[in-house]
């Protein structure tokens, strides 16, 4: 048997491990976190590059986009044309609370049994206010 024994080929790619930027991986979570912070520090809407310049640590320009696209598929950003690129900015953070709550209700088969719940552990100013924001929904419809 031959010492030290063989490494099986890794297709050309070799990591340092003495790389400190890649010894501890962020989760998805945490990066996205990351880049929506950074987005709300914008003065408006934000490049990838600025984003990525922004965050430091070596976090690769093809990561940020990955993370930005991930979030529009999610709505929590939108992005506009912004030259070759695109220029990008946190969505309204009421209506993406809304869209997760309307989530949530959806994917429930008693939707009854859910809302229910909902009300009932609100507090009294919260359902007072719900009880005047479905008031002015109905004078709308009805309007």
């Amino acid at each position: 048997m031959r010492w030290p024994p063989r490494r099986a080929h890794s297709g050309g790619r070799r990591r340092r491990v003495t790389d400190h930027r890649r010894s501890r991986r962020r989760g998805q979570g945490e990066l996205e976190a990351l880049v929506l912070a950074a987005l709300r520090e914008a003065e408006g809407p934000a490049t990838a590059g600025w984003v990525q310049e922004r965050l430091g640590g070596g976090l690769a320009y093809t990561t940020v986009i990955t993370i930005l696209t991930r979030l529009l598929e999610k709505g929590a950003v939108t992005r506009e044309r912004a030259g070759r690129s695109f220029a990008w900015t946190p969505a309204d953070q009421a209506g993406l609370a809304a869209r997760r709550m309307r989530k949530v209700l959806d994917a429930e088969s008693d939707r009854e049994a859910v809302l229910a719940s909902f009300v009932t552990g609100l507090d009294p100013d919260d359902e007072r206010l719900l009880r005047d924001l479905l008031g002015q929904a109905r004078g709308a419809e009805d309007g």
